[in-house]
Order: C-alpha cells, then structure tokens, then sequence
C-alpha cells in the first residue's frame, strides 16, 4: 500500500484504539482458564490474530465478534497436539508462546515472516539449554521441545520484559514454585505491571519480594473472567505528538489511571511544553511552544518513533537517551528514522543507545518518496510529520499499519487529514 499524505490542519475528536500489551495477555490468559471469558473492546490487528490462532491451536476454543472475544479455554495443556505455530511479525506473541507451548512436552515448530526470527532469543536459548531441553533457532524457524522445570530463573533486566512475561504465564502451572531473579538494571518494569495485573484478574497470582524478585507459586489454574481491554496510550502518542505539534485535540478512549509505561508520553509532552488536561474518557492535548529537551526511553521505547517526529518540531536540541532497544524491534527504528527524517533534512544523529535532535518550529520540506521500513511505528510517525509540515509525500509500505493500528489512516481522516491510499 502506498499513503499520499497532505500537510493538513487537523481538529476534532478520535477515540484511540484498545491495548494490544493488554489484549494480548488477556487472550492468553483466558485461554488457560477452564471455563468461558468474554475479553472487550479488541481491535483485530495482525498480532492479536496470530495470538487468537496459536492459543487456538493450543486447543482453546475462540470465537471472535466484532469488537470482543469469547474463549472457552482448555482444561489441560499436556492434551495439546501442536506441531507448528505461525506468529506472523508479533514479538510478543512469539516470546510469550515459547514458555507456554513448551508445557506441551512435545516437538513445536514457530515461524514467521519479516525480521521476526531476527529478533534475539538467547534468553530463552540459556534457559532451555541449561535445563538439558531442545532449543534450535534458525533464519527459518526455533524449534523447541520442554516442558520447563519449575525453579529459580535469572534474567537480565535490560533485555525484553517480553521473556519475563512469558515465564509468568507458563510457571504458575508447574507443580512447584519459582522465583524469577532480574539481574540490573531493569528496564520496562511497566509491562511486567501489566501482565501482573492480568494475571490476578485470572486469579494467578505472582509477587515481587523485593524490586528484582518475583515469587509465582506453583500449582496454580486460571479461573475464567470477564475483561475489557483499556485504550492504548502507544496509540494515543501519535495524535497527542500531532495535537501538540499544530493544535488542540481531544482524544477518548484511555484511562488516565492506567499503569501502561508509554503513558510516560504526557509528561514527554509537557516537558516540551505542551499541555495535557485530563478529561473523564481521555485528555485534551493542547499545542504548545516547544522546545528541545533530555527523553528517557528505558520504560517506553515504543515511543522512539514518534518523539523522533517531537523533537524534530521543536526549538533547539533534544537528547533522547536508553534507545538502543529501537534497533531489534521490526526495523532498526533508529536507522529508519534518521533515514526519513533526513529526507526532510532534519539534523539528527545517534549513536548505538543514544540520539540527538535539533530542531526548529518553522517547519520542513520534502521532495523524496518516504518508506515505511515494514514498520507500522515508523509509517504513523511519517504520517504525522508529514501532517505538519510543507510538502505532500508518498510512503511505501504503508500497510505495516495492519500490524497493531489498522483503523490508523482513517481516524486522521475523521479529524480532515489527508489521506489517499493506493
């Protein structure tokens, strides 16, 4: 797919999609549960559905409804006939899969398609080898053979929470306890909050003993629950960027209560001087003068992209630090974002863990074709600095948007953005 992207004046209202982090555990979590959970307020993006169809294929059964899931989950794993489970692009998915599929106890085969399989699992590799357990990863596929053991894992803390979640969903099923020892530092502690969260509202429960401990005690089972799953500040960081960048935006659909890391997004925003007003449904983002300053992304790196876009747009210098994760994600966003940008002529520099922006506010121009680097977070953060600024442009690979923002191109339509797709 191709987007034509003309600057526009955007204003109005858009209610942000639900939280992929979230739907993803709560599928999860619903499918070990035996008994029937209705999950709400889902957006099928290409990562939820691989999720729905692995936990299928798990042998939960899921029936899928406009906006909502109804699971009848599966009252014993070690029953599960899987050989093979096609992830599609979803990291998360793959990661918390790898634990849970290995309690099956028998041969299983993940696959997938772009820079998935490029993405490093050496946690899981240590893990399984040390436990005398088959772990093979290849440019095609990682076959694995468990099941786990329960007992004491020691993970680094710098490394994705995303193979902590998946050790907190598969442990508590295991007869003995576990404990998971995070080495420092730990970054992203916000999604192990969230699946904890999850978690309990299944009635499993895991527990820090201390700030790099978890206790999950063994022998637990899932209890079927109803959840709606709450709006997803990643999503809402695109048109909060937007609002703050060129004017005033509400936005619905999130809980300002909510314990997501990339709700760090309003203070981002009110440190470079725009204004976030809470509302009873969402928050009203007000432009501001901006100007550059120092962004920490150790807790929310999936807002690299757009505050690349921030930072580009305001007065002087911003330094953006603790980034390097960027570069494993479906591209190296950092590299692709220096690329595009450029193409803008932004000065923008980095190194492995750090960037620097230098910015102004009078605007850019463009006379290039902007690719989307197959990353759905790099074509919405192209699609907003192209909003903003002087030029029309074209971006290839548009489509990535599929990946966890379908609706993406046409909520900027609702607020008079515009957009032609091709």
């Amino acid at each position: 797919m191709i987007a034509t992207i003309t600057p526009s004046q955007c204003m109005g209202t858009v209610t942000i999609p639900p939280s992929k982090s979230m739907a993803h555990r709560a599928i999860i979590a619903a499918a070990f549960a035996d008994g029937v959970s209705h999950i709400t307020n889902v957006d099928f993006s290409e990562d939820i559905l691989a999720t729905i169809e692995g936990m299928r294929q798990l042998g939960a059964q899921i029936t899928i409804g406009d906006d909502h899931v109804i699971v009848q989950g599966i009252s014993d794993i070690g029953k599960a006939d899987v050989r093979e489970i096609f992830c599609n692009e979803s990291g998360s998915t793959l990661r918390f899969f790898i634990p849970i599929f290995s309690l099956c106890g028998r041969p299983v085969r993940f696959t997938g398609k772009g820079r998935l399989l490029q993405r490093p699992q050496d946690v899981y590799e240590t893990i399984f080898h040390a436990q005398g357990l088959r772990f093979e990863h290849t440019a095609e596929a990682i076959e694995i053979e468990g099941p786990l053991r329960a007992g004491t894992y020691e993970i680094d803390g710098n490394i994705s929470s995303q193979f902590i979640t998946g050790l907190l969903f598969a442990l508590p099923l295991l007869p003995q306890d576990s404990l998971i020892r995070i080495r420092p530092p730990f970054e992203s502690r916000s999604y192990i909050d969230l699946t904890l969260e999850m978690l309990e509202k299944f009635q499993i429960r895991a527990q820090f003993l201390d700030e790099m401990t978890i206790l999950i005690k063994g022998g637990q089972r899932y209890r079927p629950c109803d959840v709606r799953i709450e709006g997803d500040f990643s999503q809402l960081a695109f048109f909060a960027v937007l609002a703050a960048i060129q004017g005033d935006l509400t936005i619905t659909g999130i809980s300002a209560d909510s314990r997501q890391g990339d709700r760090q997004i309003l203070s981002i925003l009110e440190d470079f001087g725009a204004t976030c007003r809470p509302l009873r449904d969402g928050f009203r983002i007000q432009k501001g003068t901006l100007h550059g300053c120092t962004i920490d992304l150790n807790n929310c790196p999936d807002l690299g992209p757009i505050v690349f876009v921030l930072a580009a747009m305001a007065e002087g210098e911003t330094h953006i630090r603790n980034a390097g994760r960027l570069r494993i994600k479906e591209s190296d966003r950092i590299a692709a974002m220096e690329e595009e940008l450029r193409k803008f002529h932004v000065d923008i520099r980095s190194t492995e863990e750090e960037v620097w922006i230098h910015g102004h506010t009078s605007g850019y121009s463009c006379e290039e074709t902007l690719q989307g680097h197959n990353d759905h977070r790099i074509v919405m953060a192209m699609t907003v600095m192209t909003l903003v600024n002087h030029s029309v442009c074209r971006i290839e690979d548009a489509q990535a948007i599929r990946k966890s923002y379908p609706s993406f191109f046409e909520d900027v339509q609702r607020l008079q953005g515009k957009v032609e797709l091709l």
